[in-house]
Parts: structure tokens; C-alpha cells; sequence
């Protein structure tokens, strides 16, 4: 009997697992795909959550970048250093570094597992597995966007959007770019990587457009990519869209399963999964501790700090993905603007504290 098993072993999962076994609990990460899996779309790591860790991220980070870059359309090019470097990260390193540090705490993992049905009786969790069933005390479903253990838990399954990306050698360099207008009601972003760039496009609001394939690969060609030596993915993204309910009986959703990506930025992946994994292993060991109330506050314990914010994300984007081009030209052309924004992706600024500072500008007027 397991005091915990962890179905998906990404960002969240891992770091649960993680604190969980940090608590001398007995923790299973449960996970579908071979590890380590080729995943190797890059992605920053927040300074602010990398402080949260007890352990230094610094061998799975692959660069720092130094610089911001903005275009409309491709055109415009506004590009400035940030204080405060964005950390990339390859994911297949990034995730594979994670688990390793589950692991030296205590957790258990088993991959090429795949859950095939789950079943809650006698305050106890059986999830049946394509090799061996399981029991648990407690669960926690982490299973990405899109996984089955959301409907499996009776919860309301989200609304996905889907985000094609592409990796490419041929194009160098150390800043992180974006482009608005290209495509309508979204935008194009690339990462640098040590041995060259991570490029993603998605629809935020609105239905995805037919050729959003192709307007990737129009944009990357334009950056120079040899797409010869390039493969397209399509990968979901589960953007937050409100308040929902993220546990039952015993259980409760991390990560991308949770919804939590910012509605404005499309920040899906490292930052919101590290910081649910944080609040999915703290809710996890007081359930198993026996406190009365453990098992209520695991959505309201997401909400004020992460939900209060996303709804200030999702005002903003509300507004810019409606008048993009506007807004490109008057704001995001000013310095000021790219390094408070810089400070958000980072994790050092919140929404919230974005629109204060705008409130407090418009009151002296």
C-alpha cells in the first residue's frame, strides 16, 4: 500500500514527487511514455520557482538569454536586454534531471506504464496499469493536457488548445523573440537553445487557423531555419479559462491536467506545473497526515495565488489579441514595457501588480 501514486512524470509530477518523498512518503510516479523520451522543445525556468527548489537546477539548464525581441508582422524589430537572464531549458534534460532528484529522495517510478483504469473504494485508490495493478492512499492525476485521468476522476475536462512547434540547428542565437499580427488572435515565440532554436505558434482566442503549420514555417524560413533538417509537432496546451474544481475524494489534478497555463503569454508548461506540484504535494501530505480539512482546500489553495492572477492575464488578453497591432505600437515598443513583461514570464511580477502600477500612472492623470 502507497501513500501516493503520481500518474505523469513532467515538471508537476516529479516535483510532487519529490516533496512527497522528502516527507518520508511512499511515493509512485506512474508514467505511459519510455523514459528518457524525445521531447526536446525548449522552454525558460523561472528564477523565482528555481529559489523554491532545494536542490541547484544549474546542470539542466541549457543557456541564459539576455535579450527580449518584439516584431509585428515581422516587421518593427524592437529588441532589449533584460536584467534579469530567462533560463532555457530542453525539456527532455530538464524532465529527466527532475525525476533523478525524485528518485535520490525516495520515489519510485515506472515507465512504459500505462494507466488503464482507475477505481476508489475503502478510502482506497487500485489503478490498474497495462503490467501490474497499484494501491494508493492518495492520488494525483498530472497527466498533461489532455490526459484521460481528468474524466477518470470525474472532473471537468478543458478546453484545449493546439500549439505546432518545431526545432531547428541551422538558426543561432541568444534571444527570445515574439511576433504579433502574424497570426490573427495569437502570436509566434522561439527560444534559443545551446545548439539552436525551439520555435512554437498558437491561436490563444478563436478557432486555430488551417495553415497555422504553415505560417510557422513561413515565419521560421524568414529567421532562416533550413526546415529540410525541421519536424512540425502538434502538442495541446490547456490554457486557464476560470475557477475549476481541481480534487475529489483522495485525489487531485497538477500540471498541465490543472488548467493553469497563462491565458496571455501561454506560459504552459515549467513555471504553473513546478508551482501546483509544490501545492499537490503539500494538500497530498496533509490528507495522509489525517488533517480534517486536507481535502477540501487543494482548489481554493491554487486559487489565491495563481487563479487571482490569471484573471488579470486573461483581461489583458482579452484586450490585446483583440487590437494586437495597436497594442504592439503603443507599448510594447517601449523599454519599460518589455522588461516589466520580461519580469512576469520570469516569475518575479505579477499580473496583478502590472495593472496596479497602470492604475496608479492613469490616477495622476
Amino acid at each position: 500500500m502507497l501513500d501516493c501514486i503520481i500518474v505523469g512524470a513532467g515538471p508537476a509530477g516529479r516535483t510532487a514527487a519529490d516533496r512527497l518523498a522528502k516527507h518520508r512518503r511512499s511515493v509512485l510516479v506512474v508514467e505511459k511514455a519510455s523514459l528518457p523520451r524525445n521531447k526536446p522543445c525548449s522552454d525558460d525556468v523561472s528564477g523565482a520557482i528555481a529559489q523554491g527548489l532545494d536542490f541547484d537546477l544549474t546542470p539542466a539548464i541549457s543557456m541564459k538569454a539576455n535579450k527580449i525581441s518584439y516584431t509585428g508582422k515581422m516587421e518593427d524589430l524592437v529588441q532589449v536586454q533584460i536584467n534579469s537572464p530567462m533560463w532555457m531549458v530542453q525539456q527532455d534534460v530538464f524532465d529527466d534531471f527532475l525525476i533523478k532528484q525524485a528518485q535520490k529522495t525516495g520515489a519510485k517510478l515506472r515507465h512504459s506504464t500505462e494507466v488503464k483504469g482507475i477505481e476508489f473504494k475503502n478510502s482506497v485508490w487500485e489503478v490498474k496499469t497495462n503490467s501490474e495493478a497499484v494501491s494508493g492512499r492518495y492520488l494525483i492525476a498530472a497527466d498533461g493536457a489532455g490526459g484521460p485521468m481528468t474524466k477518470r476522476l470525474g472532473l471537468k475536462e478543458a478546453k484545449l488548445c493546439l500549439s505546432p512547434s518545431l526545432e531547428n540547428r541551422s538558426i543561432k542565437g541568444d534571444s527570445v523573440n515574439f511576433d504579433f499580427g502574424t497570426i490573427k488572435k495569437g502570436f509566434i515565440w522561439s527560444f534559443p537553445q545551446a545548439d539552436g532554436y525551439s520555435l512554437s505558434i498558437a491561436a490563444m482566442r478563436g478557432d486555430k487557423p488551417k495553415d497555422i503549420k504553415n505560417i510557422l514555417a513561413d515565419y521560421a524560413t524568414k529567421c532562416g531555419a533550413d526546415l529540410s533538417v525541421s519536424n512540425v509537432r502538434e502538442h495541446p496546451m490547456s490554457l486557464w479559462e476560470g475557477d475549476r474544481k481541481l480534487h475529489s475524494p483522495n485525489s487531485l489534478l497538477a500540471g498541465d491536467a490543472a488548467s493553469l497555463a497563462d491565458p496571455l503569454s501561454g506560459d504552459d508548461v515549467i513555471r504553473p506545473a513546478i508551482f501546483s506540484g509544490f501545492k499537490a504535494a503539500k494538500a497530498s501530505d496533509r490528507a495522509l497526515g489525517g488533517a480534517d480539512d486536507a481535502k477540501k482546500p487543494y482548489t481554493p489553495f491554487i486559487a489565491p495565488e495563481w487563479n487571482t492572477d490569471m484573471v488579470w492575464a486573461s483581461r489583458l488578453a482579452k484586450a490585446f489579441y483583440q487590437f494586437t497591432g495597436a497594442v504592439y505600437r503603443a507599448g510594447l515598443q517601449f523599454l519599460r514595457t518589455t522588461q516589466l513583461m520580461s519580469k512576469i514570464l520570469c516569475g518575479e511580477l505579477l499580473y496583478a501588480e502590472l495593472a496596479n502600477r497602470v492604475f496608479q500612472k492613469l490616477m495622476v492623470f
